[in-house]
């Protein structure tokens, strides 16, 4: 088993990220950003924890145009936020439903909205406000005078570019999740029922070092299955099944994500050739990646081989997208992306599409985007569908 990265980042990785951002806040005309949502948050501090999935308590991160950023949080979490570079730490007891921290951020920004000042907001696609809309709009009524603007784009900007120690990270559970996967053939047996084989495979990415398997999902029935975002059932495999497993694990907060497909016993023509076509989309799809290159150009190479057996191409929308802390990030790979691709972004290609009886099928590497092109951080599936 290799050696596993550093967690955690230095201070260093913290300080870089806010100057950057707060040079294009100077470019942009923002005087601060306020960011509630948990990546963002941990992107610009580090703190890093399974809380979030609580819903009961709002937590709040605002990066000024000069100095280090300030968090407002529930008080349980004040002694995590004081492990990382954050020294401006301010909370309340939660949860307070009469006041859950609004008087804090109030009392932060009623000097910005003094002087109307613009401010950053997460206002765009795959992005949510995470505070209760009344306290919302509390805050709002609080501060007349504050300008929020859309920071969308700074943010995504920002964290579609991986750092190396970031790019460290993934590669590291993208081997895990390869390694894992290897193994499904000696976990997948004809009457195994499919949700034990979910199971199985969990036990062993977390035996492999994977900190969690958050997302695991699959299809399997004769001749190929029909969906791929499916949760386990308890029917047993059987001979001519297609088997998909597509998993989300992750390793000191980020995450791989990526697929692979077998035939159980024996596979029917049919799904060979699709495994064949989705494999030569992905080759298509790796290279065409350089800096400089757009995601519609991606999405339309990979589409110029799906086309030779389906011309909806499964009819997911995209084919693939950005990963990192979370597990589908900016941007897609879709005709209406033009996203133009930069050095170090981390990427998935995931072509898929229609075929048979309403059958479909999926397959997903994951990349970073290198000044010579891509390179994989997922071990290459074969070829061929491999017959377990």
């Amino acid at each position: 088993m290799s050696e596993a990265p550093r967690r955690g980042f230095p201070k260093a990785e913290f300080a870089a990220r806010t100057a950057r951002a707060q040079t294009m806040m100077a470019d942009q005309g923002l005087d601060g950003l306020l960011l509630l949502t948990e990546p963002e948050v941990r992107y610009f501090s580090g703190f890093h924890t399974l809380f979030w999935q609580s819903p009961t308590r709002p937590w709040f991160l605002f990066v000024p145009a000069a100095g280090e950023p300030i968090a407002i949080i529930p008080e349980i979490g004040a002694d995590l936020m004081r492990r990382t570079w954050i020294e401006d730490i301010r909370t309340w007891s939660a949860p307070a439903p009469l006041d859950d921290g609004i008087s804090l951020l109030t009392e932060l920004l009623a000097p910005y909205a003094a002087r109307k000042a613009r401010i950053g907001v997460l206002k765009g696609h795959e992005t949510s406000l995470r505070m209760p809309l009344g306290d919302y709009e509390r805050l709002m009524a609080g501060l007349p005078g504050l300008d929020l603007a859309d920071c969308t784009g700074l943010v995504r900007a920002l964290r579609m570019v991986k750092s190396e120690a970031e790019i460290e990270k993934i590669a590291h559970i993208c081997t895990i999740g390869s390694r894992s996967f290897a193994r499904v053939p000696e976990l997948a047996y004809e009457g195994l029922p499919f949700e034990d084989l979910f199971r199985a495979f969990r036990r062993e990415a977390l035996a492999q070092g994977a900190d969690d398997v958050p997302y695991l999902v699959g299809g399997a029935d004769q001749g190929g299955y029909h969906d791929v975002i499916s949760p386990p059932t308890p029917r047993p495999l059987a001979r001519g099944d297609i088997v998909m497993l597509d998993t989300g694990a992750t390793w000191d907060g980020y995450f791989c994500d990526f697929d692979r497909n077998w035939a159980l016993g024996q596979a029917d023509d049919a799904s060979r050739r699709a495994y064949d076509v989705l494999w030569r989309a992905t080759e298509a799809g790796i290279a065409a990646v350089h800096p400089g290159a757009t995601c519609r150009e991606l999405f339309d190479a990979m589409r110029g081989v799906i086309s030779e057996l389906d011309d909806a191409g499964g009819d997911v929308g995209r084919l693939g997208h950005g990963l990192g802390m979370q597990l589908t990030e900016w941007p897609s790979h879709a005709a209406f992306d033009d996203t133009v691709i930069e050095e170090n972004m981390v990427l998935t290609l995931e072509p898929s599409l229609s075929y048979g009886d309403g059958r479909i099928m999926v397959h997903e590497e994951n990349i970073v985007v290198r000044a010579g092109g891509a390179a994989l951080l997922t071990t290459r599936a074969v070829p061929e569908l491999p017959v377990v």
